[in-house]
């Protein structure tokens, strides 16, 4: 039978789409989603380790998945393989590891003694995550890469699993901090789905060089973690929680100032 002449670009195609090469294109589009994958398996981790008991693995669960979570769209950018499927694949890890993990660890380990307040307190929760996880993937493109809108679900899942991994390490029983933790799981889920700005740290680039004394601070920081995990950490994403309001305040108190100045020249 008659077969139409193939184009120069078509047979150029077809010479460089050689078994190869849609090896390796195919095993590269694969790696940042096999850390999203590893990502959504340490959030289910954290749910099954939470439900036996092991409150601590289940939060060091969560923080194994902000890890791999972090890495996965610096690899895609890095190697230029972001894709469609990965932005909403990476979307439904979050919202696993990072909504409903640290809502039903928090719930296990002491929601659960408050009764309908609890589930309440740990629902708002996951439904705040919800609601932040869509509004970042519509506003994507269209707002300052520089900063948030809300606290990021991973900084909100590591000040729940924080606070259980620490106090849990000092012996401190879940029902006791019962009324701690039915305030700050809700109120977390407030910071997230509010329109306070965080500072994303998407502008620090990796494919520069960068100063010796960087590379030492990023040393000293692992040997201040490793002191003691659970507290270190803690008091990091307290200080990264509150770093959103505070600078809110600044920002309105500045306005304000510059406001009042102008009138007084007028």
């Amino acid at each position: 039978m008659f077969e139409p002449e193939k184009s120069e670009e078509t047979q150029k195609d077809s010479v460089a789409m050689t078994p190869e090469t849609r090896k390796t294109r195919r095993t590269v589009y694969l790696v940042p989603n096999l850390l999203t994958t590893t990502a959504l398996f340490a959030g289910f981790y954290a749910i099954v380790a939470a439900i036996n008991g092991n409150f601590s693995n289940a939060a060091v669960g969560i923080f194994v998945a902000m890890v791999f979570d972090g890495l996965d769209g610096r690899v895609a950018r890095l190697t230029h393989t972001q894709s469609e499927f990965g932005a909403n694949y990476d979307s439904m890890s979050d919202l696993i590891a990072f909504g409903l993990a640290p809502a039903l660890v928090a719930f296990l380990w002491s929601l659960e003694s408050m009764n309908q307040i609890g589930w309440g307190a740990a629902f708002v929760y996951t439904a705040a995550a919800a609601l932040r996880l869509a509004r970042f993937n519509v506003q994507l493109g269209s707002v300052d890469k520089k900063y948030f809108i809300g606290l990021a679900s991973p900084a909100a899942a590591a000040m729940v699993a924080g606070t259980i991994w620490a106090f849990n390490e000092m012996g401190f029983q879940g029902e006791e901090l019962a009324w701690l933790m039915v305030v700050l799981v809700p109120g977390l889920g407030c910071l997230m789905v509010s329109n306070i700005r965080y500072y994303s740290f998407k502008d620090i680039g990796l494919r520069g060089s960068i100063p010796f004394t960087a590379v030492l601070l990023v040393i000293l920081a692992f040997v201040v973690v490793a002191v003691d995990p659970p507290i270190v950490l803690l008091l990091l994403f307290i200080g990264y929680a509150a770093s959103g309001p505070v600078m809110e305040i600044w920002r309105r108190m500045k306005r304000r100032s510059q406001t009042e100045t102008e009138t007084e020249q007028d």
